[in-house]
């Protein structure tokens, strides 16, 4: 939000003032001098006597240290922002001051006047409204990460000295503490009185030496610990530092202060509480041995972001706000502007919700200041773009506020006063005129909060009234009480909600309630369970086909009875709910997808964006996105990453074909275009893992490699024609010099190069993950196939194809295409495939071996019971017809299109510029080398088998439909089959 307005300078605040400046004079006066203040500019008076009146605390360290007032204003601080650095290295300059013999009473004493001019200048600069939020919260938190780190170095020479340096038991290397700041420290966001929260850890026990005595690590580090909160909090006649709060620790105020990485790492993963993740969102070092402190928060990291969808954080942060309502109303706590409704808190939940839930997968969550996480929300579709400027906008109000209420006394308190003249203080502040125009606005901003919030926090059910059952109350009895249940009552329950076998699904349900898994979940997986499957029984009695509906669900069910946050899921989100049951009973392959890989649940949660698949320059960069945010060493996660990318875009793609919403050809174009996203991806990381290893290949001219390499598609991929389950045909070529060495320190030649690139590019596709394999891949379209290079140079590739390819290698040539990789090689295999495919060829010749091709693929492919479909009941209704396979079928019009543009591309090169069937089918009627009405028959009944073949494939069926079906696509395809020499 912009920063409050300058209120007006009225008489009762320059009376405030007055009597501050009064006190001034008087203190000077007492030292013979006179006020400092008198010399200033008119501008800097003002501001002074604004301060004054503002601030309690200002004016009290004024009369108390004349000289600081008199500094800051002279040295120009409090006039300007800060560089980066410039307040630690004021503070380091001064403890450098120290003399050797210092002990910690003066450590103290120095950090405790340096704190209290920062605040001073900081609170000066808030209220006169040159510092806007942002950096009121960098210089409190900069002050606090110099106060801490430094004082801590001050001490450890000085405790080595007593007790030893502490050394590592395996590593034998002098350890240090690491100091993690929480909260809003750790997000660089406290306050104008806050306090500071603190964990204190070491890399690995072992003793000290060089001491007068040894000390075990753990005592070592608890005793310099205990100084540094000494050092920080003590209340001395100068005052604190930091209130230092050690209670977020292991265990909290029982547990020991010092825990070494292994403790920690044992203590989160066994015992860690949700409360305790939402705190270690925050987690920064802050001190101490900052490398260490890298390699301690890594190792925590999945303790915080778990790598499936968490929706128990809604539940936990549900728990934690409804205890800290309690305590709200105990208290009297109404009018606290962080704790109450629509508080600070609230924001913070909201951002912190999303980050729990999907940060472990969508590591731009994995951020620690809040604004930017709200930003990220925004701009990765989380949350509207409204809805976050209001958050945001409501926030930095909320903040201000606190901010005016802290400064008055240096008191950490978010609690509005109830005194008159504090209210209208706070208002003025604020740049109100009142308290009463005050207070609207801040009530307006913490409704629109607790609005929010209760949109992504509250409770599912509390938005059915009061009075009003919800619909899953009514299957409570029959699944609690499980095989206990009247099973009469139990079969009547399931026919009244529609279920055409009663018994069936009450077998079902049991054999849930007495699964084996079941028997091993433990308690809170048992709960959740036992709120999910009445909401599902709900749900399904409202599908056409409860049957079907619950058949297809149990499995997912079962499957993730171990990862019961699934359940919670979809119990927090019934829309996401309604859009599991109509989908899988829908699809036998969306449920078995569904039920194998768990996570993409996710992708129901956004009706909008399921239905709604990208377009293919969006797919690419919604995955070159995604892959920038992994670190790049990180194989692991950039392999699952492309793989989830892969399922939660084939999901979008056969839900949209299932609610009717994307016609046949789209659903083969978003396919395909998800197939080259990720080929493009995925040769880029396996090209940077071997330049990496063995440096760069070059070319024949003695350039550099940059790749000089193409992944060419044929088949399915390569006509733009994939369908759910395709695999892809593929061929690697290169246009390098394979004699060439690379340019690395473990160089090898130029074709062992592009081998084992290849050799990567297949293991990164085909490898599997518990996220499955990318898919699958078939190399024997290559040039002399299983038995030939797998990689194939330019030339190699010319060669082989003008010389040594059989006809059939020419008739899949015509659907070759380049899917990722280099333009110029890409350029030069297009030259290549033209001038291959078109060359004149004597028709008799090529007819007889199509032909034959064709016969020998029916044989061994075609319905044996009609004879390919050639046999004289190949037309009944008891008969089958294999839509790609049997005459007539998908691979007639295939082959028709291909001996096509062998026969005519030589006069018609136009033949050559597609590589789909459809469009060549349009080059040949345009060339008039087919009719146009048998064009558009071979282009109807293609889209028609392929239409068919792909609502099998949905419901997990064979391509094969009743002969009495296609007749008169069948017939026509013959008869042009006939009229083309092929028969």
């Amino acid at each position: 939000m912009n920063r409050p307005a300058l209120a007006a300078f009225t008489e009762a605040w320059q009376g405030r003032a007055n009597r501050a400046l009064q006190a001034l004079d008087e203190r000077a006066a007492e030292q013979g001098e006179r006020a400092s203040y008198h010399t200033w500019q008119a501008a800097a008076r003002e501001q002074l006597q604004r301060v004054l009146a503002a601030s309690d605390f200002v004016a009290e360290q004024a009369r108390r240290a004349p000289a600081m007032l008199a500094n800051l204003h002279d040295s120009g601080w409090l006039s300007r922002a800060l560089a980066a650095g410039e307040l630690r290295a004021a503070l380091a300059a001064q403890l450098g001051e120290l003399v050797e013999q210092a002990d910690d009473d003066q450590l103290g004493a120095l950090l405790r006047n340096f704190r209290n001019a920062q605040q001073v200048r900081i609170i000066w600069r808030d209220v006169t409204r040159q510092a806007d939020l942002a950096e009121t919260c960098r210089d409190l938190s900069d002050l606090a990460d110099a106060c801490i780190d430094l004082a801590y170095h001050w001490l450890y020479p000085k405790h080595c000295a007593q007790f030893g340096t502490p050394l590592g038991r395996h590593s034998q290397q002098a350890q240090h503490l690491v100091i993690l700041g929480m909260g809003k420290l750790g997000a660089g966001e406290l306050n104008l009185s806050s306090d500071i929260d603190l964990i204190f850890a070491y890399p690995e026990g072992g003793e000290t030496e060089g001491g007068r005595r040894s000390l075990d690590n753990q005592e070592f580090f608890t005793r310099l610990g205990q100084r540094l909160i000494k050092a920080l909090d003590a209340h001395t006649v100068d005052g604190f530092v930091f209130r230092t709060d050690m209670r977020l620790r292991p265990y909290g105020s029982s547990g020991p202060l010092v825990y070494s990485f292994a403790a920690m790492e044992q203590y989160y993963q066994d015992q860690g509480r949700d409360w305790e993740r939402y705190a270690m969102i925050k987690a920064r070092v802050v001190g101490g041995d900052a490398v260490a402190g890298a390699h301690l928060l890594e190792q925590l990291r999945p303790f915080v972001y778990r790598r499936y969808l968490d929706f128990s954080a809604i539940e936990a942060l549900r728990t934690m706000k409804g205890l800290i309502q309690q305590e709200v109303q105990r208290r009297g706590m109404a009018q606290n502007i962080k704790l109450g409704a629509g508080g600070i808190r609230e924001v913070e939940f909201i951002a912190q919700a999303f980050q729990l839930i999907h940060g472990g997968r969508d590591l731009s969550l994995q951020q620690r200041p809040l604004l930017g996480v709200l930003d990220t929300l925004r701009d990765q579709g989380y949350l509207p773009d409204d809805v976050v400027s209001e958050l945001k906008e409501a926030y930095g109000f909320l903040r201000y506020v606190e901010h005016a209420l802290q400064a008055v006394a240096d008191q950490q308190t978010q609690m509005l006063p109830e005194a008159p003249e504090a209210r209208a203080r706070i208002a003025w502040l604020m740049g109100y005129g009142d308290w009463a125009s005050f207070y609207d606005d801040l009530a307006h901003w913490r409704e629109r909060v607790a609005w929010h919030f209760a949109q992504v926090i509250a409770d599912p059910d509390d938005d059915a009234p009061k009075a009003q059952a919800h619909p899953a109350d009514e299957w409570q009895p029959l699944w609690l009480s499980g095989p206990n249940q009247d099973e009469a009552a139990a079969l009547e329950q399931l026919r009244d909600a529609g279920f055409a076998d009663a018994d069936e699904a009450w077998r079902k349900l049991c054999g849930l309630q007495a699964s084996p898994a079941l028997r091993q979940v433990q308690r809170v997986g048992r709960e959740r369970l036992d709120a999910f499957v009445p909401r599902l029984l709900a749900q399904i009695s409202e599908h056409a086909q409860p049957d079907l509906a619950l058949a297809r669900v149990l499995p997912l069910v079962e499957a993730v009875l171990r990862r019961s946050a699934y359940l919670v899921l979809l119990t927090e989100n019934p829309g996401a709910l309604q859009q599991l049951v109509i989908l899988c009973a829908a699809s036998p392959y969306i449920a078995a997808q569904m039920a194998r890989y768990p996570l993409l649940l996710d992708e129901l949660l956004n009706e909008g964006r399921l239905y709604s698949p990208p377009q293919a320059d969006e797919l690419a960069s919604e995955l070159r996105q995604r892959l920038l945010r992994i670190p790049e060493d990180d194989l692991e996660q950039q392999m699952e990453a492309l793989r989830h990318f892969k399922l939660a875009h084939s999901l979008r793609v056969a839900a949209s074909e299932v609610a009717g919403t994307l016609p046949l050809m789209k659903v083969s174009d978003y396919l395909t275009w998800l197939a080259e996203a990720i080929l493009r991806e995925v040769l880029n990381l396996a090209w940077q893992q071997m330049v990496l290893r063995h440096g760069r290949p070059r070319r024949a001219d003695g350039g550099v490699c940059d790749p000089d390499f193409i992944i060419v598609g044929y088949g399915k991929v390569g006509g733009i024609e994939l369908g759910h389950s395709s695999d892809l045909d593929l061929v690697f070529i290169h246009g390098a010099d394979p004699q060439a060495e690379t340019d690395g320190e473990r160089s090898i030649d130029g074709a062992q190069f592009f081998t084992r690139l290849g050799q990567r590019i297949i293991h990164l596709l085909t490898t599997q993950t518990t996220s499955g394999q990318l898919y699958e891949v078939d190399m024997r379209l290559r040039p002399s196939g299983a038995s030939g290079l797998l990689v194939s140079s330019l030339a190699a590739f010319h060669k082989y194809q003008q010389l040594e390819a059989w006809t059939w290698e020419h008739q899949a040539l015509v659907r070759a295409r380049m899917l990722a990789g280099s333009e110029s090689v890409a350029t030069a295999f297009e030259a290549i495939r033209c001038e291959v495919l078109g060359q004149a060829r004597e028709l008799a010749a090529l007819q007889h071996e199509v032909a034959g091709m064709r016969a020998k693929m029916r044989d061994n492919l075609g319905s044996r019971e009609t004879a390919a479909g050639t046999a004289d009941n190949a037309f009944s209704a008891t008969a089958p017809f294999d839509l790609k396979h049997d005459a007539g079928g998908i691979v007639d019009i295939e082959f028709m299109v291909q001996y096509a543009v062998l026969a005519w591309s030589a006069q018609c090169p136009a033949l050559l510029r597609f590589t789909d069937n459809i469009r060549i089918l349009e080059e040949l009627e345009r060339a008039g080398l087919i009719a146009s009405e048998d064009v558009r028959l071979l282009q109807e009944a293609y889209k028609a088998y392929r239409a068919a073949a792909h609502r099998l494939a949905l419901q997990q069926l064979p391509g094969v439909v009743s002969g009495d079906l296609f007749h008169d696509e069948r017939h026509g395809v013959r008869r042009i089959w006939q009229s083309l020499g092929l028969g």
